[in-house]
């Protein structure tokens, strides 16, 4: 009875919180807010207790194992990391897509900066998320129409901050072990900080919290063999990493380049071509990994390029600071410091810190030593 007394109180406040929004929002907005309740909501409904699973018998032996996996790791969150010990990643949800929304980014035809919407709570961020792709296509093609350059991509799973329980789901539930930790420390950090409109902060501080806890989680309880496999997946991502970095910034020097418009266009026909050749170089060294591939489904376009430094920028920062403050409870006090400050200030602070990553890719490293516990 307690869970369904929250369970409706949740619901009236997203029901109120939805209502404000469209108030304010007027017209234009009031169809993509009531895509995005209904969305919620069907994503909260359809969601059922990891027990209930478990115990029923028609589950399939599989899924039963990665959901015990999961409430293994939703145990050392809390136990070692000191994240959130909440309803969240407690409940799954069985869901008939391959992803759970799909976000659309978008840039002026020469430039990597990317539009922005704001929204209530979640502040302002460069993407709009759709629970269904069709009417993520068909917002897509009108900023197109715009002459602006657009990318539509799935995304796994997300994070309501906290304002309801967040499940796990089948777009990550068979994940590796690695990969199902590291996407629940990510979106559980966002519960323990966030700063509405300052994405660069908020998804520096989540990569941190995921990367230390992957490497505690492999310490404790990996095998060798996953520790290989995820050493290998992290170089394979820092090499990408590193590939886009190189080629926004051909493309950022092109865009404020003194040229004309025609000449910049062949620039950036010339430096996308450049960047797939690349990337096909760079899987042969990898073996035929292609685990990037779906990244070029789409014409290649600014909007590809212009979040790559979102996740990574102050990652170095982050690192440092985790690696001063020695426990996980303390890194999050320092990093709560840090998002009480404005924005130069904080901006200020990270930069004192790390380097971003924009400015020298070498400096995106594995931590040399995994924090302490939560002690």
């Amino acid at each position: 009875m307690r869970n369904l007394a929250r369970r409706i109180v949740r619901a009236r406040y997203w029901l109120a919180a939805g209502c404000a929004a469209l108030l304010l929002a007027g017209c234009a907005q009031l169809k993509y807010y009531m895509q995005a309740a209904q969305g919620q909501y069907a994503l909260w409904s359809d969601a059922r207790p990891i027990e209930d699973w478990l115990g029923d018998p028609s589950t399939d032996p599989q899924l039963k194992a990665r959901l015990e996996k999961a409430l293994l790791i939703r145990r050392f969150a809390v136990k070692e990391l000191g994240l959130p010990d909440n309803a969240s990643y407690k409940n799954y949800a069985a869901l008939t897509r391959p992803f759970v929304l799909w976000n659309v980014v978008a840039t002026p035809e020469l430039s990597l900066r990317p539009i922005q919407w704001c929204f209530p709570i979640a502040g302002c961020v460069s993407y709009r998320g759709y629970y269904s792709k069709e009417d993520a296509m068909a917002y897509a093609d009108e900023l197109r129409k715009e002459r602006n350059d657009v990318q539509v991509g799935g995304v796994p799973a997300y994070s309501t901050l906290g304002w309801f329980s967040d499940p796990l789901l089948s777009t990550f539930i068979n994940y590796s072990d690695a990969e199902l930790a590291r996407m629940v420390f990510h979106e559980l950090a966002h519960q323990v900080v966030y700063v509405p409109g300052d994405s660069q902060f908020n998804e520096g501080f989540a990569t941190a919290v995921e990367e230390a806890g992957v490497a505690r989680w492999l310490e404790l309880y990996g095998t060798d063999p996953m520790r290989e496999a995820y050493t290998r997946y992290n170089a394979r991502r820092q090499d990408f990493l590193e590939l886009l970095v190189s080629h926004r910034k051909m493309l950022a020097d092109t865009y404020a380049g003194k040229t004309s418009t025609r000449h910049k266009r062949a620039e950036k026909a010339r430096i996308f071509a450049h960047l797939k050749t690349e990337y096909q170089k760079l899987k042969d060294s990898w073996g035929g990994y292609a685990g990037y591939d779906r990244w070029f489904a789409e014409p290649l376009t600014n909007a590809h390029l212009s979040a790559v430094g979102t996740y990574h920028d102050y990652l170095p920062a982050f690192r440092t600071l985790l690696k001063q403050e020695r426990t996980f409870v303390r890194f999050y006090g320092a990093v709560q410091n840090l998002a009480s400050l404005d924005l130069v200030q904080r901006q200020q602070q990270l930069q004192q810190l790390g380097r971003p990553v924009m400015l020298n890719a070498e400096t995106a490293k594995q931590a040399d030593t995994p924090p302490e516990g939560t002690h």
